[in-house]
């Protein structure tokens, strides 16, 4: 069984239903799901907003947000996943933004992503977020950077159920 295999059980288990905010990765994360049968059952919504006016129009980033701290950033990962969430039924959402590369981007190197996970419920709303390098060419990071948002998943979610 696949890492995303797995994924998807523990989804139906938990009674997830996710929704994505995806800027480096492209829709990758929703593609890796959307791949597997009923996937209906654990995906809302995929937003892929790669431009920064994309980001703001539809899912209300700041300016003041990227001025402060950049696209590549944690606090802008933040900001689009809150902004998934508030249209959407899902109980956690997942974003990205980053420099998948070739090059790099306002002094940001290539393969640096920003992740954040939004979990809601009934133990209110929890938020996770972390930057990650990828080595490798630009579909290898897009497609390594998919991977890991989806599995740290289950380990967020624990936590957040657990209240750690």
């Amino acid at each position: 069984m696949s890492n995303i295999e797995t994924l998807v059980h523990y989804l139906k288990e938990h009674h997830l239903l996710l929704a994505t905010a995806e800027s480096c990765t492209a829709g990758g994360i929703i593609a890796l799901l959307a791949s597997y049968p009923g996937s209906g059952q654990y995906l809302d919504a995929g937003y892929v907003v790669y431009s920064p006016e994309a980001k703001k129009r539809l899912l209300q980033v700041q300016q003041a947000t990227i001025d402060q701290f950049g696209l590549t950033s944690e606090e802008v990962t933040l900001e689009m996943a809150n902004g998934a969430l508030r249209d959407s039924p899902a109980n956690v959402v997942l974003a990205t933004t980053g420099v998948a590369g070739p090059d790099e981007i306002d002094g940001i190197p290539p393969g640096t992503v920003c992740f954040a996970w939004v979990f809601t419920g009934a133990n209110g709303v929890r938020r996770f977020s972390s930057t990650e390098f990828f080595h490798g060419e630009r579909m290898a990071v897009i497609k390594a950077a998919s991977v890991f948002a989806l599995k740290r998943i289950p380990a967020l979610h624990k936590c957040y159920m657990s209240g750690d």
